[in-house]
């Protein structure tokens, strides 16, 4: 048996320092073997080159690009489709997000914001995962964040920014069926981009906080989008890097 946390090719090309220090965290306080992606050789040169230049590329580039899941093992990651992708091709490996990891370890250490007021938006990938639903309010609420739920909100939710407004990746449905084929009933139709950007502005004018915290790269893209000042979990949780 064996422990995993998976970095995310994508999460990692968009916030090389972030990720890097989660990464760290992830090997070093836990004992995690740290991969790039949950398939084999995904688009492996590609994202090496969207990473800049230097240790960052050089790192990432050395990583194992993933591993051979076995029963029994253990994943963690903040990507969704990793873990929606781990869940259906790999029976008998336990799957969770790293904010179950670190809400459930009372001495890691956290940053605090004093009562910041925000809005958590949840995320339709992750629509069935009260557990990392849950870890994720006991982690705004470590770091003294006030929270105001969203509707729908949970199970319920439908949003994942504008990922569902467009074709996704064809290995998702293939590799994850039920979740990206018999789940996804009227998602991921084509959108042009002007269209995409108004779904989004129509959909941030629900918002009644300054801030809206989410906890998945695709819900931040579409939030950012929509014109609405949005944080990634993973950013307040490291505050000391630049996301």
């Amino acid at each position: 048996m064996a422990d995993y946390y998976i970095a995310s090719c994508v999460f990692t090309s968009r916030f090389p320092a972030l990720s890097a220090r989660i990464q760290q965290v992830m090997a070093e306080r836990y004992g995690l073997t740290v991969v790039r992606c949950c398939v084999p050789k995904y688009k492996l040169r590609e994202f090496t080159d969207r990473m800049p230049e230097g240790d960052m590329r050089a790192c990432w580039a050395a990583l194992p690009d993933c591993a051979a899941f076995a029963p029994g093992d253990r994943v963690y990651s903040l990507c969704h489709n990793c873990n929606n992708i781990i869940e259906e091709t790999r029976p008998g490996v336990a799957v969770s997000s790293v904010w179950e990891l670190l809400a459930g370890d009372p001495a890691f250490p956290l940053p605090h914001y004093d009562g910041l007021c925000v809005t958590v938006q949840d995320c339709w990938r992750s629509r069935e995962r009260a557990a990392e639903q849950d870890a994720v309010r006991t982690l705004l609420d470590r770091m003294r964040i006030v929270y105001r739920e969203t509707t729908p909100n949970r199970m319920d939710t439908d949003f994942c920014g504008a990922s569902l407004y467009r074709p996704q990746p064809p290995r998702n449905p293939t590799l994850a069926p039920r979740h990206y084929l018999h789940g996804a009933a009227g998602k991921f139709l084509p959108h042009t981009p002007e269209e995409q950007q108004a779904l989004m502005r129509d959909y941030c004018r629900r918002f009644t906080t300054d801030t809206v915290v989410c906890y998945c790269h695709y819900c931040l893209e579409g939030l950012l989008l929509g014109g609405q000042n949005a944080l990634h979990l993973a950013a307040l949780l490291f505050p000391e890097m630049d996301a």
